[in-house]
């Protein structure tokens, strides 16, 4: 368990730090990227490596893992300070640029792939001759579902954040939008 050292434990900066570290590994991200991720944005100004592994109580190797995954992922970038040789990190602060960028990730890693496979296993199907059809059929609904969301995900990508915001807001009163058009809802 991390152990906030440098901010006081009962703080809601520490509680958010950890709270998101927990929430982080029930998405499949390590705990310390997750509080490293938390901690750089809640962070008025750039930390370095020693300063994350002395406030979160991290080993310094972990910390340097934990930054490089960060940066791949360009939820934090690295800053520059003239006149110091360290490496100092800032997190991304806009929550609807890390809301994509998380989006593209899980996607290029969880999406793309079992598109692929289920490409590959429908294809493979059809060749078998003694497959029950309700399996093929399975496959079909579940390749067709991922090729609506990753379709949906591409055309979201093209809306204004604020017209994003705005839609999201709206919620199921999108539903007697489409009412209004003469599509029907199922």
């Amino acid at each position: 368990m991390t152990e906030i050292t440098d901010i006081n434990a009962s703080s809601a900066k520490s509680q958010f730090v950890l709270y998101w570290g927990d929430m982080g590994g029930q998405w499949g991200v390590n705990r310390s990227v997750a509080q490293i991720q938390a901690l750089l944005f809640l962070s008025a100004q750039p930390l370095n490596a020693e300063q994350i592994s002395e406030q979160l109580g991290i080993a310094r190797s972990n910390v340097s893992t934990s930054l490089k995954e960060l940066v791949s992922w360009k939820l934090i970038r690295r800053v520059p300070k003239p006149g110091d040789r360290r490496e100092y990190f800032e997190a991304e602060s806009d929550v609807w640029e890390i809301a994509m960028r998380v989006a593209k990730g899980r996607k290029e890693r969880e999406i793309d792939p079992a598109m692929q496979v289920l490409h590959d296993c429908i294809t493979a199907a059809e060749g078998e001759n003694d497959l029950d059809p309700v399996a093929l059929k399975r496959m079909k609904e579940m390749q067709d579902f991922l090729q609506t969301v990753d379709t949906w995900y591409g055309q979201m990508l093209s809306v204004p954040k604020s017209k994003l915001h705005t839609l999201m807001k709206m919620g199921t009163k999108v539903i007697s939008l489409l009412s209004v058009t003469g599509k029907k809802s199922e």
